[in-house]
């Protein structure tokens, strides 16, 4: 077998949930510049109009403007991808929404949103979207689900983010469930857990050279676009087809090191 065959998404169509910045924007170029047809979803129709436009001078990438923490704005999402292709080869549910507060502060209406979106929100999507990852499905060759979780839903994090650590943990055993559930049709659920990556959640944490000493990462430096990329690309592909309710976490040693 041709090794290089085996990282190959040339032919593939793929959604990417919060891909207008972050990890999300990382995966869409990622697989954009390994040749696959991206579609991005976002909030905020600006920063996605600005994101499409510079991520098309890579190769093909539509945006779709809906809210995940609504059931509308899920079903608009897998109906905008259904008008314009028959197929889902990969669906990355990475969009996600964060609050942190005391504990003794910490409001109930903002734990909600966070587990509506952070959750529910990737099973309803990927529930809307299952016609189209059935039709992608191959012998040998899964449509496939991808779910970005965080090492927070691993090891309780430091900081006071109660409804965040939550449901990336539930996001875990919701891939395991999906991946038990799905197998049989040919759709692989595997999630992966990324530790430190710089996006606007981790600003924050960053000195303005870029320098930042909260962490203590095994490997020595934060994520980069490489390595979150590579790890979709690999579950994505045909190296990755026979691994399903896994959880790699993606940490540079941190929660797996000590």
């Amino acid at each position: 077998m041709d090794a290089f065959k085996l990282f190959d998404v040339t032919a593939a169509v793929a959604l990417v949930t919060g891909g207008s910045r972050g990890i999300g924007r990382m995966v869409a170029e990622g697989l954009l510049r390994a040749g696959a047809r991206v579609y991005i979803c976002a909030r905020k129709q600006p920063e996605l109009d600005e994101t499409v436009a510079a991520l098309s001078a890579i190769g093909p990438c539509h945006g779709i403007a809906a809210d995940l923490g609504t059931p509308e704005g899920c079903r608009a999402i897998a109906d905008s991808v259904a008008t314009r292709e028959d197929r889902l080869n990969i669906l990355v549910n990475n969009a996600g929404a964060t609050w942190g507060a005391p504990i003794d502060a910490f409001p109930r209406d903002a734990f909600d949103k966070v587990m509506t979106v952070n959750v529910t929100g990737v099973f309803d999507l990927t529930r809307h979207l299952l016609p189209l990852l059935r039709t992608a499905a191959r012998a040998g060759e899964p449509a496939r689900v991808i779910n970005i979780s965080s090492l927070a839903g691993i090891e309780p994090p430091e900081t006071e983010s109660f409804s965040y650590s939550s449901s990336k943990a539930a996001v875990l055993m919701l891939t395991r469930h999906l991946a038990r559930r799905l197998a049989s049709e040919g759709i692989t659920v595997n999630a992966i857990a990324p530790g430190v990556f710089p996006s606007r959640m981790t600003a924050p944490f960053f000195r303005e050279d870029g320098s930042q000493d909260k962490w203590d990462i095994p490997l020595g430096r934060v994520g980069a676009i490489e390595d979150i990329a590579g790890t979709v690309i690999f579950l994505g592909s045909r190296a990755g087809a026979y691994l399903t309710g896994a959880v790699l976490p993606l940490s540079g040693g941190m929660g797996t090191a000590n």
